[in-house]
This record gives structure tokens, C-alpha cells and sequence, in this order.
């Protein structure tokens, strides 16, 4: 359950910053989805959630 919440919050965090994070290349890793529906470009960061849940969650732990 909990990685449930740490991957959605993750999720819509990329989502709103991900103008910012693509210069560090979060956005374009395998696994991430990009298509256009209806006119409109949709990106799915599926991949780069789940590395910033694991690197979120490493850093927890050691502190």
C-alpha cells in the first residue's frame, strides 16, 4: 500500500515538473510512455516514477 502512495505522489509530481526534469533526462528513460490522443500529446512517466520512488526511498532509509 505504501508503494502505491510514494509511486501516485511521485506520479503527479513528474507530471507537473516534467518541463524541468527533462534537462536531466527524467522523462525520456525506456519504459516511459509518450503518445498523442485527440490532438493532444500525453506523456506517462512510468519508469522515471518508479527510479525517483526507489532513490526517494533509499534516501529515507539512511537517514
Amino acid at each position: 500500500m505504501r508503494w502505491a502512495l510514494v509511486i501516485f505522489v511521485l506520479f503527479f509530481v513528474l507530471l507537473t515538473w516534467m518541463p524541468q526534469l527533462r534537462r536531466f533526462g527524467l522523462g525520456r528513460l525506456p519504459g516511459d510512455i509518450h503518445f498523442e490522443a485527440f490532438g493532444r500529446k500525453v506523456e506517462l512517466p512510468l519508469m522515471s516514477t518508479m527510479l525517483l520512488a526507489v532513490v526517494g526511498l533509499l534516501l529515507i532509509k539512511l537517514f
